[in-house]
């Protein structure tokens, strides 16, 4: 190519006349009608020399531009300027021909800085213009997906959006709850971890007067502290290297005419918490490299499990975004302390758990005693959890379990000690790996039995074995000599 490029730089003027006699001048006639762009170029007294024009605006060559200016062809003239401030101007001209154009003139300086020619280029306005509004489609397309995905992942956990509420600390609350929703006072969520905020602050966007709008949860402690204004604000394209080419709206604008859940707020750095506050007074945000601020209309609601005030005194918390946080201050009190949802809550996970895999189990006396016994330090997130593993790892129907099957690290209450099952004791087996697989299964054929009252049937399909194995198996039941307990 470096070549060719040489060998082209040292042809002379016939030659290159030759090449271009070659060409079919009224296809060239015909690109150059049908262009939407022109050139000019003219001298500094305004004499245009020169003319590659596609906009219909007849012949200008040996025209000047001073009397297409006086003659209103035009209604000002970017070239003139240009001459004047021997630099390149650009603007918008208007012509009596047809569409707006924008223009840019360009000087051709001699070797002692002085203008010798103009040489203009216009693009037809409404190109430009349909170009931009195109842009800008996709732009509120891409935010507006942004916008639907966000909504949609925030709805997940549809299943949990159910209100339990049977003890009276929680029906009080629900009520107080569904009527500050009718305001647009700010909301903070105090209570220990999993006693279900987001539940709460869910229950009050639904009732709310934006209750039509998104609800966007943000845990703040997930965002990287780097990301926490880009992501909470968004940015422009090309504010920082590895953004996104179109830009990206904040949550802030897509929770705009909703609500914002902001959990674990305490987590967040002095420096967002003042950018934040500037937020929930003014309304204003701006994005990450943009100049302009856009107005979002958001109501937030805020959660924490730590002591704000211990925070302030620490100055780890601001205290002017503490008093605008706790407007309407909400505690929700741990699980055991509401035995009563403790029993309704356990009711409703096994039924969950039940309907997603087609069981058809309940809950025991006793294991229901130790779930009233039991601290509960991870609240109604802990009891789900452990639900769902007794109800899954259980081979029974009837979940039957003591207090060993929780977690060591938490010891049960003795107030009502004799009502606290002693875990059983673990048997210890000896003996060849196949005689003792053999007299685990006799002993588990012996319980599920002794569970279906000796009806073989039914045995059978607890086991998933056919009825006839099942008589196979209890006729040669024996205890091997070589097993030892």
């Amino acid at each position: 190519m470096g070549k060719e490029q040489r060998d082209l730089s040292k042809e002379t003027a016939p030659e290159m006349s030759g090449r271009l006699k070659k060409l079919d001048m009224k296809q060239m006639e015909g690109i150059v009608r049908d262009n939407s762009n022109s050139i000019t170029i003219q001298d500094t007294d305004g004499n245009i020399l020169l003319v590659m024009m596609g906009l219909k605006v007849g012949n200008l060559v040996g025209e000047n531009v001073k009397d297409l200016y006086l003659r209103d062809i035009y209604d000002w003239s970017p070239s003139l300027k240009c001459v004047e401030t021997r630099s390149i101007v650009s603007g918008i001209v208007s012509t009596k021909f047809g569409p707006k154009q924008i223009v840019t003139s360009i000087p051709v300086l001699d070797t002692k800085g002085d203008v010798k020619l103009v040489v203009n280029t216009a693009i037809d306005k409404d190109l430009v213009d349909r170009y931009m509004a195109g842009w800008q489609d996709d732009q509120v397309e891409h935010e507006d997906f942004i916008k639907a995905t966000i909504e949609f992942l925030s709805e997940t956990n549809l299943p949990q959006r159910k209100i339990i509420a049977e003890s009276q600390q929680m029906k009080q609350l629900f009520a107080t709850a569904k009527i500050i929703a009718k305001t647009e006072s700010t909301v903070i969520l105090k209570g220990e971890s999993g006693t279900g905020k987001e539940v709460v602050a869910r229950y009050i966007h639904e009732n709310s007067l934006c209750g039509g709008g998104p609800f966007i949860p943000v845990n703040c402690a997930a965002i990287p502290y780097q990301l926490l204004e880009s992501e909470f604000f968004g940015y422009v394209r090309g504010a920082f290297t590895g953004a996104n080419s179109q830009g990206k709206p904040g949550l802030f604008e897509i929770a705009d005419k909703g609500t914002i859940f902001l959990d674990e707020i305490a987590e967040l750095p002095l420096e967002m918490q003042s950018k934040l506050l500037r937020v929930l007074e003014t309304g204003e945000i701006k994005r990450v490299g943009s100049t302009s601020i856009t107005h979002v209309h958001v109501r937030l609601i805020a959660a924490t499990n730590k002591n704000l005030q211990e925070m302030i005194q620490e100055k780890t918390f601001r205290s002017d975004l503490y008093y605008r946080l706790n407007v309407i201050p909400i505690n929700l009190p741990p699980l055991r302390e509401r035995q009563e949802d403790i029993v309704v809550f356990a009711h409703h996970f096994l039924k969950e758990i039940n309907n997603k895999y087609g069981m058809q189990k309940s809950l025991s006396a006793r294991t229901m005693q130790t779930l009233l016994s039991y601290p509960w330090p991870g609240n109604v997130r802990e009891l789900r959890n452990v639900v769902e593993r007794i109800t899954i790892t259980s081979l029974s129907d009837m979940l039957d379990f003591d207090s060993s099957f929780l977690e060591d690290s938490y010891s049960i209450p003795t107030s009502r000690p004799e009502e606290v099952a002693a875990p059983p004791q673990t048997e210890q087996w000896s003996g060849a790996l196949k005689n003792v697989l053999k007299k685990v299964e006799e002993e588990y054929i012996k319980q599920v039995l002794e569970e279906c009252n000796g009806h073989v049937g039914e045995a059978a399909r607890k086991l998933g074995i056919h009825r006839s194995m099942l008589y196979r198996k209890t006729k040669k039941a024996s205890t091997p000599e070589d097993v030892e307990k």
